[in-house]
């Protein structure tokens, strides 16, 4: 048996075995071609005595989504002699064992799931067929699948974990006892059927008589065909509902043989197998249930005949049978009838091969009568019967029902022809639908070479006598191309010969055509054949078109001979002189050249291009392809662009080098018909796309040039009627292609030498003219105008500007030292002026920005190039210079031509390039890719003027933020803290260090937004102008136009919105825990929250509850004390990552940031700043404290809280071992000192350990400020006197 998947094949002899693989290996020749290998062998019989009688390969489909159509295993199922149906995978394991029927197993088949062709048709179930030789068993297919998946996973678990049971589901399956049959050999299942009402009551009728009650509805049923003896073949039909499925004990055994056989297997290979478990076990037979019986209804009787073998057909209405007598019957099972019969195949083997019609080549013209006769009716389908005979060494392949042999094979004799008849287990109607299963229908596997072969068959041989001239066609084509890929000498005369003896055919037949393909020699076979002298008539479409492929065949060889003939070389035409050919002043020459030597550099560095090996070369298959001639008239068919390309190479590339002759090539392809506007056409195209070796070959320029002069010279070329004030055709042609293309050095070179011929033509047009008028006046100083001219004038000023933003956009600095974003690898598009026109007002602007965002420059950029238009370098731009160099000093390579080229590109469009405008365009940019990857990149409104920073800021809130601000805040007030970074993928869609980022630069951007809002009504706003050249741009509304459009903002609720911002961002910055940022506001401050900011709502106003006031301060001393913690740590570690994840927080100060959201949240900014001040101290840094200590405004208090402090730090040095002999020193303090002392808490500061002259320094400060007549000033007076006796104390 092979799998139908051909991966893997089975052959069993006896009690042995071997599966064999299928492996991809390098045959003798050195090919990959696939080999079959020995996966596994041995001997499978478990009973004494028993031998295999049938096997069977299963491919089982896998369950996954991603799953492109190979089956995920292979079942091997083996039926014995002994009863015993077993299952194994691949490698030989055992996965189940069913004893249904004590007999002897004489044949398995399996019937896998097919869509329905029609809907009428039934559809069928999967099914496991057992032919015993009285009865048969069917196993539900999708029972049996579930359970060889389960066991299969019950092995695998077994192996790993030695003892692990799992209880696979039961098989269900269907007995049913064969009676009135005397021998079965071999059987068909057909499946369910349904019976049309006639049928219905003749069959009532010959069952139980003339009384025979019908029901309304058909019944059901399981149609079973079996060959043998008496009846030759039976029918029998079994009732859907009659019989209750059998459930299998499959648990109990695979449970006990399974988990012994894994044992013992395991045992093995570990070495340690136990002395009981070699014993043999005596195992009782399981329980077989009883089968129903089954009679049969009816069968073709035939006493002397004996059936041997049957073979169902894929669609199920016909089967093959053989038998004893060499006859190949064929049956309609539908009916029960034998329709055909042939004879002289004794020991055959059949299978049967399903051909679908493929639309595409169904020839309408030729079935105007059938219903299938437009190509969108449904594809039909052909059954063909494969007959082996053994004897004679022979395989045929007949059309059915009654149609004739249409193939026959030498084959060896020893050949065994395998036919499967299922494809892949598992599958239903929804999951074929995306499936493509590789599998085949049947297939010849021959021992002596070692060789498996499948059968083809091509569905137009099915075709009926009247409609078979494709078959007819198609067999002289085959004979055909074998006589032209002989290329021997005599090749031409046999194809003759065989297109005289077959004329009649050839001349309907569209088989001439590819004789084309091959060479001249053919063509004139062709002709000489059809002016033979033999032939009474010729078929004038025919003889045209060979007449028209002969010319076109003139024509290549034409060319051919032109490119092949090298000429001498003119000298390279000098600077000057190309100057003077394009029509160019010296210095508009030498930038031209500068322009282009500049984007070459760049271009190099982005674009690689693949050279032809012979640019000249083209074959004459694809030259015929190409062209048509008609009516003396030779056109180009629509192909894709690289063989358009490689047409006019072909004709003009050599031309262009300087290699050949212009005049002549011009002139051969004018006579042979083409028109000066494909010819155009062709040579543009190629001029465009070559542009790589185009701006290395300077000489190409004045081929170019001589070669449109004598394009525009040919007949109907330019129109007759055609003035200076009216627009050319012609011309018109040419700019729309510089328009196009992408390659704008090519272009502009192209559009330089139009305009230069262009001019030149009119000259002598005028010339014409004014000689007629004025016959001998000086008419050198005329400077003719048209209409064209200034189509070129302005088109040259449009590729100029597309050439300078090409080169910069193509600019990159060599080093980077930052991390990237896969964002910024990614390549920009290539530019035209089209896609500038279409790009809308603000599309050069917003591609300079995607290549700052690419580039990953700070937008301080755009400002240093400004600044370098400028003579007079100010101190501020300097200063402005180092910062873009401090900034990455390893990335200074190609940074200053960067600055040069983007100089450029500001002169050049000092409209659409303006800064303000840059600026916003660079920071809508980086918003759009921080929507894409909140990862890497962050957003900003870098160096945007107020009045547009308004509408910019608002368009991102409104698009981009607000969504993502609004999830964090709800999670945050969720889980009560600054959450984890699992918690922020799922809810915000990015990291927890993305999110701390985001909000920090949300709390930015609505703080930006609330000062452009003030300083707005002073600037006014930017007036949008547009180049000259670039007035008729059309597509979508600038990003400045709409910012300018957007309404003001109301700034209360913008500034309710920022304290909640920077309360997010405090609380992520520094990790708060137990804080709710929405239990700070009440409902009306809630409700205000993430609303349009143009809005006006209703925000909290007057005194607030007191809970919620004791709330907010506490969260501001939180901030605080996290800060100074903060602080504290990283003067300690020194770390540098903090600044690098969060760039925007340099001079960020988070205590005094504290105080400004206490005057927000109504709480006392001195008590946050008194608070600072304690925390300081608290952490020992008693020098930034001082600093601090100024900027609060009720010092007295400060003081004795303090003072406070100085005790906690002396009665820590006293008490707890900093100072020697503390307690003697503690004796001869005052009383009350030595109370008070002894009643601190150390423990409530957060560093003990100061030096006490430092403490003394505090204590000093506390009666500096304390007034006299403060209540603690005693205490504090007696503090400094102890402090300052200590250092004596401490000597003595």
């Amino acid at each position: 048996s092979l799998s139908p998947t051909n991966d893997l094949m089975v052959i069993a002899n006896e009690q042995k075995a071997v599966f064999l693989v299928s492996k991809w290996k390098h045959s003798d020749k050195g090919k990959e071609e696939m080999q079959y290998a020995v996966g596994w062998s041995g001997s499978l019989n478990v009973e004494e005595g028993e031998c295999v009688s049938s096997v069977l390969c299963i491919p089982l489909a896998s369950q996954k989504r991603s799953s492109t159509g190979r089956p995920d295993w292979t079942c091997i199922v083996v039926g014995f002699t002994s009863g015993y149906v077993r299952f194994y995978t691949e490698s030989g394991v055992l996965l189940l064992a069913q004893l249904l029927n004590e007999d002897p197993v004489l044949q398995l088949k399996c019937r896998t799931y097919e869509i329905p062709r029609h809907p009428g048709v039934t559809e069928q179930n999967e099914e496991l067929s057992i032919l015993y030789p009285a009865a048969i068993v069917t196993i539900d297919g999708f029972s049996l699948f579930q359970s060889l998946r389960a066991c299969r996973n019950q092995v695998a678990r077994a192996a790993a974990s030695g003892n692990e049971n799992v209880q696979p589901p039961p098989l269900a399956y269907k007995k049913w006892g064969l009676q009135d049959v005397d021998t079965i050999v071999d059987h068909a299942s057909i499946g369910i059927m349904t019976l049309c009402p006639f049928d219905q009551m003749k069959t009532a009728s010959n069952i139980g008589g003339y009384n025979a009650a019908i029901k309304n509805s058909p019944p059901a049923m399981s149609q079973y065909v079996t060959v043998g003896a008496n009846p030759f073949a039976g029918f029998f039909f079994a009732l859907e509902g009659s019989s209750q499925p059998l459930l299998s004990h499959v648990a109990l055994a695979v449970a006990s043989k399974l988990t012994s056989a894994l044992f013992n297997a395991a045992s093995g290979w570990l070495g340690w197998k136990s002395k009981h478990e070699e014993e043999p076990v005596q195992k009782q037979k399981p329980k077989v249930e009883p089968a129903t019986p089954l009679a049969v209804r009816f069968g073709l009787p035939d006493s002397r005949r004996h059936g041997e073998r049957i073979c169902l057909s894929p669609c199920n209405t016909l089967a093959a049978v053989t038998d004893e007598f060499g006859r190949v019957i064929l049956l309609d099972v539908t009916r029960g009838l034998a329709v055909r019969m042939w004879k002289g195949y004794r020991d055959a083997e059949v299978g049967w091969i399903q051909t679908v019609e493929d639309l595409q080549e169904r020839e309408t013209e030729k079935m105007d009568s059938s219903p299938f006769g437009n190509a969108q009716g449904p594809s039909r389908v052909a059954q063909f019967l494969v007959i082996y005979a053994p004897r004679r060494g022979i395989l045929e392949v007949w059309s059915t029902q009654q149609g004739p042999r249409v193939g026959a094979f030498n084959v060896g004799k020893y050949c065994r022809l395998l036919y499967p008849g299922y494809k892949i287990m598992g599958l239903n109607n929804v999951t074929s639908q995306g499936w493509q299963p590789q599998t085949y229908q049947i297939c010849l596997v021959d021992p002596v070479s070692g060789i498996v072969k499948t059968v083809h068959v091509p569905f137009h041989l099915a075709l009926s006598d009247k409609k078979s001239e494709r078959a007819k066609d198609m067999h002289l084509v085959k004979k055909l191309n074998a006589l032209l890929k002989a290329k021997t000498s005599d090749s031409g005369s046999h194809c003759k010969e065989q297109c005289l003896k077959n004329y009649s055919e050839f001349q309907k037949s569209s088989c001439s055509v590819c004789v084309f393909h091959y060479s001249r020699l053919h063509v004139q076979v062709q002709m000489q054949f059809y002016f033979s002298s033999e032939l009474e008539c010729v078929d004038e479409g025919l003889m045209q078109f060979c007449a028209n492929k002969l010319k076109l065949l003139h024509l290549y060889e034409l060319v051919s001979k032109l490119n092949s003939q090298s000429i001498q070389k003119e000298t390279s035409p000098s600077d000057n002189d190309l100057a003077k050919l394009l029509r160019l002043e010296e210095k508009d020459f030498h930038r031209l050249e500068t322009l282009l030597e500049n984007y070459k550099k760049e271009n190099t560095k982005t674009t690689t291009q693949l050279t032809d090996e012979k640019d000249d070369t083209l074959s004459v298959k694809m030259f015929l392809e190409y062209l048509e001639y008609e009516k003396d008239v030779i056109t180009v068919k629509n192909m894709e662009d690289g063989e358009y390309v490689a047409l006019g190479s072909f004709f003009f590339w050599k031309c262009l080098c300087g290699e050949s002759s212009t005049e002549e090539m011009c002139h051969a392809l004018e006579s042979a018909g083409f028109s000066p506007q494909t010819l155009l056409s062709l040579l543009l195209n190629l001029w465009l796309s070559k542009e790589k070796d185009i701006l290395d070959k300077p000489d190409s320029v004045s081929c170019l040039h001589t070669m449109l002069s004598l394009l525009s010279k040919m007949k109907v070329a330019i129109d007759e009627s055609w003035d200076t004030q009216s627009v050319s055709p012609w011309w018109q042609q040419m700019r729309t292609a510089c328009v196009q293309s992408e390659n704008n050095g090519a272009a502009l070179l192209s559009a330089h030498v139009g305009h230069s011929v262009t001019a030149q033509i009119i000259d002598s047009v005028t010339e014409k003219k004014f000689s007629k008028i004025v016959v001998g006046s000086d008419t050198e100083s005329w400077e003719a105008l048209s209409l064209d001219t200034e189509y070129w004038k302005l088109l040259l000023k449009q590729l100029e500007d597309c050439l300078i933003l090409q080169t910069l956009l193509h600019s990159k600095v060599t080093k980077r030292t930052k991390r990237v974003s896969s964002l910024q690898t990614e390549p920009l598009g290539r530019l035209s002026v089209k896609k500038l026109l279409e790009a809308g007002k603000g599309g050069i602007a917003d591609m300079v920005a995607k290549w700052v965002f690419k580039q990953g420059f700070s937008p301080i950029i755009l400002n240093v190039a400004q600044y370098k238009n400028n003579t007079d370098s100010t101190e501020e731009s300097v200063e402005v210079q180092n910062n873009l160099f401090l900034e990455e000093p390893e990335s200074d390579t190609g940074l200053e031509r960067i600055l040069e080229l983007l100089q450029v590109a500001y002169q050049q469009f000092p409209c659409s390039l303006e800064v303000d405008v840059v600026h916003a365009h660079c920071s809508w940019e980086c918003v759009v890719q921080w929507n894409k990857d909140p990862e890497v990149t962050k957003f900003h409104l870098q160096g945007v003027v107020s009045v547009i920073v308004l509408g910019i800021a608002l368009m991102m809130w409104n698009t981009f933020i607000v969504k993502r601000l609004s999830s964090a805040t709800y999670l945050m007030d969720k889980v009560g803290k600054a959450p984890k970074d699992r918690l922020c993928r799922r809810d915000v869609g990015m990291s927890d260090t993305a999110m701390t980022a985001f909000l920090g630069c949300c709390s930015e951007l609505l703080q930006t937004l609330l000062e452009a809002d003030v300083t707005s009504d002073e600037m006014q706003a930017p007036v949008l102008d547009t180049e000259d050249a670039w007035v008729s741009v059309e597509g979508p509304v600038s990003i400045v136009e709409l910012a300018l459009e957007q309404k003001r903002i109301h700034y209360p609720l913008v500034e309710h919105q920022f304290v909640l911002c920077t309360i997010l961002y405090a609380i992520m910055r520094l990790s708060l825990k137990s804080v709710k940022p929405l239990s700070l506001f009440d409902s009306k401050g809630k409700n205000a929250f993430f609303k349009d900011l143009t809005s006006i709502q209703l925000l909290p106003s007057g005194d607030m509850d007191p809970n919620m006031l004791s709330i907010r301060q506490q969260f501001l001393l939180k901030i605080v004390s996290a800060a100074v913690q903060t602080l504290c740590s990283s003067q300690k570690d020194k770390e540098v990552s903090e600044e690098e994840l969060f760039p925007f927080e340099k001079g960020k100060n988070w205590p005094t940031l504290a105080a400004d959201l206490a005057q927000y949240l109504q709480i006392s900014e001195d008590l946050v700043r008194r608070h600072y001040v304690c925390e300081l101290y608290s952490y020992g840094m008693d020098h930034l404290g001082e600093e601090a200590f100024l900027q609060v405004a009720d010092k007295e208090v400060l003081a004795s809280q303090l003072l406070v402090l100085a005790g906690q730090r002396l009665a820590f040095a006293l008490l707890h071992g900093q100072i020697k002999e503390g307690m003697d020193f503690l004796t001869r303090l005052p009383p009350t000192l030595c109370t008070w002392l002894k009643a601190m808490d150390p423990q409530e500061i957060q560093n003990v350990e100061v030096p006490i002259a430092t403490t003394a320094k505090l204590v000093s400060k506390v009666i500096e400020h304390l007034p006299e007549n403060h209540g603690q000033y005693s205490l504090a007076l007696n503090l400094i006197e102890a402090v300052e006796a200590i250092p004596a104390c401490c000597a003595e």
